[in-house]
């Protein structure tokens, strides 16, 4: 038997106005090579300038990390063929990284563990190929970009360890708003070193390391995919190659790309162009007390002070926005189940479907209340509301307004029922003797003929317990 050693590292683009080392737009989507400069095309001459709000972003993600920060830092050149990046090295950190011995916990179904962070360095993004039929182009404006480079120790041991891992990272650093993270666009990118040794055994067996990856989905993917891929080979007495693969989707297997590189072949060297930074206690402190509040501090409280579940907390937490969504309606209508429940379902569901996120569906919090307030008083039904949010969501028209042009309120008049119920009384007799002679399912049968005669305006529940209360005096 086989133990499963994986190590990730993860590469986040910073979001800041400029890139790190010069003045060009960090920008997404622009027309290719258009957010260009002498500095990030590595011309004679030019030199860099750190970008302070990317060293500061730095700061934050590694503290968040509990990571230890340097007092002392520097930058290295990292030599090596990138055709996407001109100056053919990149701006990394090497020996002195900004942060080291951190930790981030997670949680795999009832038991928690803490993956160590092993460093976390800041360098420079690198452009982008674009292959087209023989030959291939280069867009340079992602050059020169920040990144922050987080490391984990080789301590992961399945591909589920490392997704819950990944999704607790990417949750912090968008609450910390130091990246988007979003991957179809690059700005998160993850590659797993995985290797596979006998169970009890201390060396570690010879790892391959998985690139692109586009999701987290896909990393647990071909993390399961190398697993079985691996104990193959050394259960048939071979030997795994150390190597570089890519992940085929399409195929769902692993490429072979090159062979691995170990830090030996970057020969890295001191940054002569950039000095060496002096942080002090006061100045990590200072960012240290600026943390805001992060996602498991955040699930902690919102169990404790609104009483929701475990699992409702986990997707709550999963998006900064969406829990500051849950506390504005809540302030305005303080029930925190039935605002849970909606923005986990249909509110979820409307997301997803329009591809947008909460910010941008346009729906404020008070009118969310005021929907969950005419579902929780029974005035409508929990169907009709949908329809109610949708055709919010399509039009300007405000939910009061939709409601009452759809007359989707429900008849809860104790009167107006009454006639309702007497008369399917009297027309459905033989199924009034089946519930006299314990038939439970012939209520059923009521209810639904009430709902028919009403057009479904009848609330259920109402029409429901008034038959019970009928039947027993016929």
């Amino acid at each position: 038997m086989y133990e499963t050693v994986i190590g990730l590292e993860v590469h986040a683009q910073l979001k800041t106005r400029t890139k790190a080392f010069c003045g060009c737009l960090n920008e997404f989507g622009a027309p290719a090579n258009t957010r260009t400069c002498p500095v990030c095309l590595g011309f004679p001459g030019s030199l860099p300038v750190l970008n302070e709000m990317a060293f500061e972003h730095g700061m934050k993600a590694a503290l968040a990390l509990n990571c230890q920060i340097q007092n002392f830092t520097k930058f290295d050149r990292k030599h090596y063929f990138y055709p996407d990046l001109p100056k053919n090295y990149q701006i990394s950190q090497y020996d002195l990284p900004l942060a080291l011995d951190g930790g981030l916990k997670i949680k795999i179904k009832d038991r928690e563990k803490t993956i160590p962070v092993k460093r976390v360095h800041l360098e420079e993004d690198a452009g982008k190929l674009i292959h087209e039929g023989e030959g291939s182009l280069v867009d340079y404006n992602r050059a020169g970009v920040p990144l922050l480079e987080i490391v984990t120790e080789p301590e992961i041991h399945s591909p589920d360890e490392a997704y819950e891992y990944l999704s607790e990272l990417k949750a912090i650093l968008k609450y910390l708003e130091v990246s988007d993270c979003d991957m179809e666009k690059g700005s998160l990118r993850c590659d797993a070193n995985i290797s596979l040794r006998l169970i009890g055994a201390e060396k570690l067996g010879t790892k391959t390391e998985l690139k692109n990856m586009n999701s987290f989905k896909a990393v647990r993917e071909a993390l399961n995919y190398e697993i079985k891929r691996q104990t193959g080979i050394l259960e048939s007495g071979q030997r795994i190659i150390q190597e570089t693969l890519l992940w085929d989707e399409v195929s769902a297997k692993t490429v072979a790309m090159r062979s691995k590189e170990e830090a030996m072949d970057y020969r890295y060297f001191t940054e002569p162009d950039l000095p060496g930074f002096v942080l002090t206690e006061e100045k990590i402190k200072a960012v240290k007390d600026n943390l805001p509040e992060l996602p498991q501090a955040l699930k902690q409280r919102f169990i404790r002070d609104y009483g929701l579940s475990d699992y409702d907390v986990e997707i709550l937490a999963q998006e900064k926005r969406v829990a500051d969504y849950f506390e504005a309606c809540f302030k305005i209508y303080p029930q925190a189940k039935s605002i849970s429940n909606w923005l986990i379902g249909p509110l979820s569901y409307e997301l997803n479907s329009r591809n947008l996120d909460i910010q941008s569906l346009g729906l404020k919090p008070p009118e969310l209340t005021t929907l969950i307030s005419f579902v929780d008083q029974d005035k409508i039904s929990n169907l009709s509301a949908k329809e109610v949010l949708t055709a919010r969501l399509n039009s300007k028209k405000t939910v009061e307004e939709i409601i009452q042009e759809k007359d989707l309120l429900q008849i809860c008049d104790s009167g107006e029922l009454s006639a309702i119920i007497d008369a399917v009384i009297s027309a459905n007799q033989k199924s009034v003797q089946d519930y006299s002679s314990g038939k439970a399912n012939a209520l059923m049968f009521l209810v639904g003929q009430v709902m028919r005669q009403s057009k479904g305006k009848a609330n259920p529940k109402v029409a429901q317990e008034m038959l019970k209360e009928k039947l027993t005096n016929v």
